[in-house]
């Protein structure tokens, strides 16, 4: 579903999402990565638990939120990888304090 451009030389990292080695290329968004790599599920819906994925890829539309390195809330189309963060799905949305 999702091609990389050809000819565009960057190192591979792995990182992991749900503790699930994933290979990316350096420089890609943590949404991208998971996109090559098959994910489309990021999270499921507060109110109706539909399954909820990437939308814009630009910061505008927040369908991209997922846990990274404890973080909740963090628009992944806006990160990049690096061999380090755990990302993960949010078992749920927080609740407002």
């Amino acid at each position: 579903m999702f091609n990389r451009l050809p000819n565009i030389i960057r190192k591979p990292i792995i990182f992991y999402f749900d503790n699930e080695p994933i290979e990316a290329l350096e420089g890609d968004t943590i949404a991208s990565a998971l996109l090559s790599a098959g994910v489309v599920e990021f999270r499921k819906s507060a109110l109706s638990h539909n399954k909820r994925g990437p939308y814009c890829l630009m910061g505008t539309c927040f369908e991209c939120l997922l846990e990274v390195d404890g973080v909740t809330q963090q628009q992944t189309c806006l990160l990049y990888t690096s061999p380090s963060p755990r990302d993960k799905r949010q078992s749920r949305m927080p609740s407002s304090a």
